[in-house]
């Protein structure tokens, strides 16, 4: 809230995740938020902190963490820089599927994570990155959503969650975290959300490309091939149960990846199947232009 206030203080940039921002959001003042709507970019568990803004008519950014993608390493890479800058500053950009991620850096306890560049894995190159389902045509919408295991927690309380109506038309962002979900466990939470009726109001789907190893349990090249399949089949299958015949794209470099791309939340995106791109619009800071609680995504 003091930054929000504060004058000189253009954006608040979240240093990590966690799992009980949830607890926070009660102590917060929305009337002060939106009298001085700023950047907010966080992802992970601050999916509660970007939802909450939302939910108040206030749009921020998916992405971005010091800790995670700014304080590591010779220098911040060049794809996630580059996004931040437009996230930060304004403007539009094209994101494409990029030939080499990796699911986590060096470890933090060693002082090389601050000099030194974290180990791409060797992935099958032959593997899919982006998978594109449903028809060809593009779609805009504004975004909403997060990652999948926070939603749970956020329409579990429901404290800001409005009727699946208001959901009409958004641009679904989905992703999961490094605790990596077993495909059965996104399977049900993605049930929660279609009987919910929140993917039936879609109007498309971007799942980010899943973290499938950690620094101290990587299972091999075959086992995280094998782990980003099953999850791209559960989140497609209940897609197409749930919200057939809409454009979805599995496995887009957002959330729990790196190099990470950002995306508005609450801002405008397009999905451009035939060109294997999307394209993300980032505004000045203001409110949605929707009253409290009722943010539209049309």
């Amino acid at each position: 809230m003091a930054a929000f206030t504060d004058p000189t203080i253009s954006a608040v940039m979240a240093t990590i995740g966690g799992d009980d921002q949830l607890t926070v959001l009660p102590h917060l003042d929305p009337h002060l938020v939106r009298r001085n709507p700023k950047r907010f970019l966080g992802y992970s568990d601050n999916t509660n902190l970007l939802n909450w803004l939302w939910f108040h008519g206030v749009g921020a950014v998916h992405g971005g963490s010091t800790q995670v993608h700014l304080g590591p390493g010779p220098h911040a890479d060049p794809v996630h820089l580059a996004s931040l800058h437009v996230a930060l500053f304004g403007g539009v950009t094209e994101l494409r599927p990029l030939s080499g991620s990796r699911d986590h850096g060096l470890s933090w306890d060693s002082a090389g994570s601050l000099t030194d560049p974290a180990p791409v894995p060797g992935d099958d190159p032959t593997e899919p990155t982006w998978t594109w389902h449903g028809p060809a045509k593009p779609v805009r919408g504004r975004t909403w959503g997060g990652n999948l295991e926070v939603l749970q927690w956020v329409l579990g309380v429901g404290r800001h969650v409005l009727p699946a109506s208001a959901y009409d038309g958004c641009v679904l962002l989905l992703e999961t975290s490094e605790e990596r979900p077993s495909a059965r466990a996104v399977t049900r939470m993605m049930r929660v959300l279609g009987e919910r009726g929140l993917l039936g109001a879609a109007a498309a789907v971007i799942v980010g490309r899943p973290q499938a190893a950690d620094i101290d349990d990587d299972p091999g090249p075959a086992a995280r091939r094998h782990y980003r399949q099953a999850q791209r089949e559960a989140m497609l299958t209940e897609l197409e149960r749930y919200a057939p015949g809409i454009p979805a794209v599995v496995g887009v470099e957002f959330g729990h990846t790196s190099p990470q791309y950002l995306l508005p939340y609450g801002g405008h995106v397009t999905l451009d199947p035939a060109g294997n791109r999307i394209v993300a619009e980032f505004g000045p800071p203001k409110p949605l232009g929707a009253p409290e609680g009722a943010a539209p995504c049309a």
